[in-house]
């Protein structure tokens, strides 16, 4: 099993009273499922668990679920809703002890393992991007379902109330890249996309167009990937834009120009374009990453060098995932490293490109520090 991710735990909402009769649950009005009850402000009301407080007693009754969520491990939630960007409202914990994750649309981690004591609730908010497909753009690995899904894991699960309603105009960062980003459907091939969900407050959501396979130029002309993207982006939105991985023959002049025309159209639209360089293969010489690993490309294209001039050209912020992810890589060392990777004895299947989990979430870590470091449009949404 994957470590827990290295990032802080969300903040408890201010928001810490539930009623002892009801608390909000569900979707909008005019989602509701057959037979579920809308509350005040369009809102699905659910019987709670609780009095007031962020830990309290519970009653000694069997725990209901909320409207729209089933099962007991993991307890999974749908609300049908459209696409679009939705604030979420969840208060974990109830009668006995708990320890539960939130995972939100194709295994986006939106809260960690979190440990409530019998007869707490703890309450927390995220803002949620839904998309159709709600994985990858082109639909690899399945399209998933329509509206929003929520999966409540863990040692021990428990969910006393969801609340979804539409957020009001949040900061959206987009997210272009392949395979070592995008929101991957299938344990245990993970990308640092899927990770860093767990530090963005409410107000903020993260929109993943990565998509398994795409080449700088093959994001650009799939009218799926970029032109979506585009489309959607609003005024200081930011764009995080890593290629490299499958730019195996790509020329420098090629991948220079698909970078600059990234740029042009995000600045189009108001958005704010964010190089970041690829993240290292696992692929050593000794106790040093071969250039291979630091992607110089079959034709000698050192690309990581290519995008930091482009950045230093267009004058855009580049975040170098390669330097800071070569530095993890081999500080832990031709053994240890593996587990950043993917290991047959763990996974099933050896792949020093795709993460685990762990190693999403530390290649996640890696990019958030440098988001704060620089101080980009996001930072001020990161816990």
């Amino acid at each position: 099993m994957s470590p827990t991710p290295a990032f802080p735990p969300a903040r408890l909402t201010r928001r810490m009273l539930l009623k002892a009769t009801t608390a909000t649950a569900g979707a909008i009005a005019g989602a509701a499922a057959p037979g579920v009850r809308l509350g005040a402000a369009g809102l699905l009301t659910v019987a709670a668990l609780a009095g007031p407080g962020a830990a309290h007693s519970a009653a000694a009754a069997p725990q209901a679920l909320p409207a729209g969520c089933s099962g007991t491990s993991p307890i999974t939630c749908r609300y049908a809703v459209a696409p679009g960007n939705y604030d979420v409202t969840v208060s974990i914990g109830g009668t006995s002890a708990g320890q539960t994750e939130m995972w939100a649309e194709a295994r986006r981690l939106m809260l960690p393992a979190t440990r409530t004591a019998a007869g707490s609730v703890a309450t927390y908010s995220f803002t949620v991007n839904v998309r159709q497909p709600e994985g990858q753009p082109t639909g690899q690995g399945g399209t998933g379902n329509p509206g929003l899904d929520l999966r409540f894991a863990g040692a021990a699960p428990q969910v006393s109330a969801v609340s979804v309603k539409p957020a009001a105009q949040p900061l959206v960062a987009y997210l272009a890249g392949d395979s070592t980003v995008c929101d991957q459907p299938t344990a245990p091939y993970t990308g640092w996309g899927q990770m860093i969900t767990t530090a963005v407050r409410a107000g903020a959501s993260v929109a993943n167009y990565g998509d398994s396979g795409e080449s700088s130029g093959s994001f650009l002309s799939n009218s799926a990937l970029l032109p979506t993207l585009v489309s959607k982006v609003r005024a200081n939105d930011p764009v995080f834009i890593q290629f490299g991985h499958n730019d195996k023959q790509t020329s420098a002049s090629a991948y220079r120009n698909n970078l600059t025309t990234m740029i042009s159209r995000v600045r189009a639209k108001g958005g704010v374009p964010v190089l970041v360089t690829p993240p290292v293969r696992r692929l050593f010489d000794g106790n040093r990453l071969t250039s291979t690993a630091l992607h110089v490309n079959g034709v000698g294209v050192n690309l990581p060098a290519e995008m930091r001039a482009v950045g230093a050209a267009q004058r855009v912020p580049v975040i170098d995932l390669t330097a800071r992810s070569k530095a993890l890589v081999e500080s832990m060392g031709p053994s240890a490293s593996a587990q950043l990777f993917l290991r047959s004895s763990v996974d099933g299947v050896t792949d020093n490109t795709h993460f685990s989990q762990y190693g999403a979430s530390r290649m996640g870590g890696l990019l958030l520090q440098s988001i704060r470091e620089q101080n980009l449009p996001l930072a001020a949404h990161l816990r």
